[in-house]
């Protein structure tokens, strides 16, 4: 069966890649794109790179235009997608690659985003460890809101959730600091990078805990610790075009190994097909995962101060975003999880 796909939002980096990746999805069949200023324009004009959909020609986001899909994906600016979710059926299923539903906490909402929350959909992490010992991935089935997580949780969340879930580290004491290339750090950073220094350089943003993708780790992580935990988080942008290097800390419970901490991570995803836990003494590096559905976890104990070091690599547009909403998309329509999801490395096909 094929199904039925839109996407709204088109033209910007997460609908392009979306583009790639229903593009390599023997079930997905793409029907509309839509965009604002591009409207009339074909796709080959923003995505050169996706050559099965070069003459789509990207229409005006109605509601009219936007019915009658099977599936939509909503890549669209915060608050929008709000707004374009009330247009389409019970039936049909949608997917958010906003932050709109995704906190379930509104004095969250309104602290750190502003103006009135939307609600919370199904959140679309499906390796998210919860306390009661079952994931994320068994409430996404049969699902027909699915709220796609921010790329800077996905590469927190996964690097510091098996440690929580164990209770082998402290819950007031987490520290995450995350290089993030300039497709996943918003416009307002990028700009501010590229106006002082052209290339070569490296830019702390939204610093000191105001940014607002905070909340929602602490959401994920509170669930794996099974108690309220608190996060220190700062983002770092960087030069490079794709890509999130997120070094984790946390204070280690007395007495734990790094032989307690590998078991734990190992029992949490040795049956995830895009988790990679690397061997002692190796740490993940971007360059590797580029392009592709899948985080890369390295693991070390800083006897020194007494802290694990979680060094977790994602690419922010695909593991980060747009493979996260067709890994979770296959699951809630009952396909195989890694439907459309395998060989797709723009290091493997020279598009990188």
């Amino acid at each position: 069966m094929a199904y039925s796909v839109a996407i709204a939002g088109a033209s910007g980096n997460v609908g392009g890649e979306l583009l790639r990746l229903v593009a390599a999805h023997p079930q997905l069949e793409l029907k509309t794109v839509t965009a604002s200023s591009m409207v009339g324009e074909k796709v080959a004009s923003l995505h050169p790179n996706v050559a099965k959909y070069a003459d789509v020609v990207f229409t005006e986001n109605t509601a009219e235009n936007l019915q009658g899909h099977d599936v939509v994906f909503l890549a669209l600016p915060h608050s929008k997608s709000a707004e374009v979710a009330a247009w389409l059926s019970e039936e049909c299923l949608v997917l958010d690659c906003g932050a709109d539903f995704r906190l379930e906490s509104a004095t969250d909402w309104q602290r750190f985003y502003g103006g009135e929350h939307a609600g919370t959909w199904t959140y679309g992490m499906p390796e998210l460890l919860i306390q009661d010992g079952h994931k994320q991935r068994e409430l996404l089935k049969n699902s027909k809101r699915i709220a796609v997580p921010g790329c800077n949780v996905t590469a927190i969340t996964l690097g510091l959730a098996p440690a929580l879930a164990a209770h082998l580290v402290e819950v007031d004491d987490l520290v995450s600091v995350l290089t993030v290339g300039t497709s996943g750090a918003g416009r307002g950073a990028t700009e501010k990078l590229f106006e002082e220094e052209p290339s070569g350089s490296a830019y702390a943003y939204q610093v000191g805990g105001i940014h607002r993708h905070t909340p929602e780790i602490e959401q994920n992580l509170s669930k794996s610790a099974g108690e309220l935990i608190q996060i220190s988080f700062t983002p770092v942008l960087a030069s490079l075009e794709r890509g999130i290097l997120s070094v984790n800390t946390a204070k280690l419970v007395a007495g734990v190994s790094i032989d307690q901490i590998r078991a734990a991570y190992e029992i949490a995803y040795s049956d995830e097909q895009f988790l990679e836990l690397l061997p002692v003494g190796e740490f993940p590096k971007t360059s590797t995962i580029i392009g592709e559905n899948k985080a890369t976890i390295g693991l070390a104990i800083d006897e020194h101060a007494n802290r694990l070091v979680s060094v977790c690599a994602i690419d922010n547009l695909v593991k980060g975003t747009g493979g996260a909403a067709i890994q979770s998309m296959n699951i809630a329509l009952g396909l195989p999880e890694a439907a459309g999801l395998t060989d797709i490395s723009l290091v493997q096909n020279g598009s990188k």
